[in-house]
């Protein structure tokens, strides 16, 4: 679930809003009380904008404390988008006073009746509403950014287009003081093409939000993070979607398919890092399948192979080259419960994808039952301390010297043998590997009653 937002946030947006809400309360004094005393329609136009803002503000205030309740099992995501919904609203609001505003400058400008008083007051007034616009939208687009709240971000467009609104009062009422009748009412029907450009936008931005609508930007960022991991990630999909300013993405990798649970894991951890770098705050799910392309033999035949629910596990996969063909062995465990006709019927299946799918004509697979623990317990009788002194013995003919750590078990299977050999730093892992595969071969020859020989090289 999506983690509830700090106090600090709820409290700096709490703050922005309250306080945008009074300087709205200040702006529609101002504006209708001296634009109905002078018949400025510009500032009467304005004035009913500002009107507009207080409700948009008080709409705000509740949608973002709203949409900073933390996430429930309803609302697993939280409730971000109540954000979005009320920019909406807000969006709504300005699209009606901007019609209105727009109709009523229409008609001054068909019909004109006379010229509002242009004294100094009301340029005053005018001063002190371009100083409040101002304040307000700086103070809201940098809370906005500061909480990434849609909300806040929607006030801040509306209080620049008071702003311009106010610019465009103040041209007007300059144009009538130097005798263009119509200038109020021209200023006027600007305002309305502003609020309605505003509210447009809002709508737009809004609705993309609450449709899913994945930002262009934030996919190439989050896709570029993606592709400067190494070792490489091959991407099947990503999905991204927002609300209140943060990005929820659903992510599908493959790996190879051999990989352990761990490798899985840990590749979708540097998935989930490589997004939440490029989008802070993000919430990241990654699901993890095996790899279906661009694999080679040995991965096809793992992938077909341990498709199979009972297979538990696959190894010892060998691939024979011979007469213009090719064969394949591997070994297929199972749990050791299963009746052996049913692993046949699994072992068939296998055998059959493997020759159809991975271009091979022969196919032999090798049936194990899963091992069980064991118990053991450390050899301390004579017989054993006589087994490890002729292991020793058999280790310093084979190799040449001694070995760094013998240890022995028993268990009801028999004996357990674990050594620790060294050899050169030169030696290759084959070489290394075809030494320790002769040792032990020799040690359940020599030594009575082995069941296992599991050597440790080291150099």
């Amino acid at each position: 679930m999506v983690a509830p937002a700090s106090r600090e946030q709820v409290v700096g947006q709490r703050r922005t809003t309250l306080v945008s809400i009074a300087a709205a309360g200040l702006l529609v004094i101002l504006k209708l009380g001296v634009g109905l005393i002078t018949g400025s329609l510009a500032l009467i136009s304005a004035g009913v904008e500002s009107s507009g803002d207080v409700l948009a503000a008080l709409l705000t205030f509740f949608a973002v404390r709203l949409g900073r309740q933390p996430a429930d099992p309803e609302h697993p995501y939280g409730h971000g988008r109540a954000e979005n919904l009320g920019a909406l609203g807000e969006a709504g609001i300005l699209l009606a006073g901007g019609l209105i505003v727009a109709v009523t400058a229409i008609r001054h400008i068909a019909t004109p009746s006379g010229s509002p008083d242009t004294g100094w007051y009301v340029f005053l007034v005018v001063a002190i509403a371009l100083a409040v616009d101002l304040a307000r939208t700086v103070i809201s687009f940098r809370s906005a950014r500061r909480y990434r709240s849609p909300a806040l971000r929607a006030n801040g467009f509306h209080f620049a287009a008071d702003m311009a609104g106010s610019a465009a009062v103040l041209i007007g009422l300059l144009l009538v003081r130097s005798g263009f009748a119509a200038g109020d009412a021209s200023a006027a029907l600007v305002i309305a093409a502003l609020i309605l450009g505003t509210a447009a936008r809002l709508i737009g931005d809004n609705a993309n939000v609450l449709m899913d609508r994945t930002p262009a930007e934030a996919r190439e960022a989050a896709e570029r993070a993606l592709t400067r991991l190494e070792p490489e990630i091959e991407l099947v999909r990503l999905r991204l979607r927002e609300s209140a300013g943060r990005y929820f993405a659903d992510v599908i990798a493959a790996v190879a398919p051999g990989a352990a649970v761990i490798e899985g894991h840990e590749a979708a951890n540097r998935i989930e890092a490589a997004i939440e770098a490029a989008l802070p705050g993000s919430d990241v799910v990654v699901h993890v399948e095996p790899r279906r392309r661009g694999l080679d033999r040995r991965d096809r035949i793992l992938a077909i192979a341990l498709a199979e629910p009972l297979v538990k596990e696959v190894h010892d996969v060998t691939i024979y080259e011979h007469d213009g063909s090719t064969g394949v062995s591997l070994h297929l465990k199972f749990s050791a419960d299963l009746a052996l006709h049913d692993a046949l019927v699994v072992a068939g299946r296998i055998e059959q994808a493997i020759r159809d799918r991975a271009d091979v004509s022969e196919v032999q697979t090798h049936l194990e039952p899963l091992e069980r623990p064991l118990i053991a317990t450390p050899a301390t009788t004579s017989a054993d301390l006589d087994a490890i002194s002729e292991i020793e013995r058999i280790v310093i003919e084979q190799t040449g010297v001694a070995p760094r750590g013998t240890r022995v078990f028993d268990t009801e299977a028999g004996r357990i043998i674990f050594l620790t050999l060294a050899v050169g730093a030169e030696s290759s892992l084959v070489d290394a590997h075809q030494l320790t595969g002769e040792l032990e071969e020799q040690l359940r020859q020599q030594v009575s009653d082995v069941a296992d020989v599991i050597v440790h090289t080291e150099t």
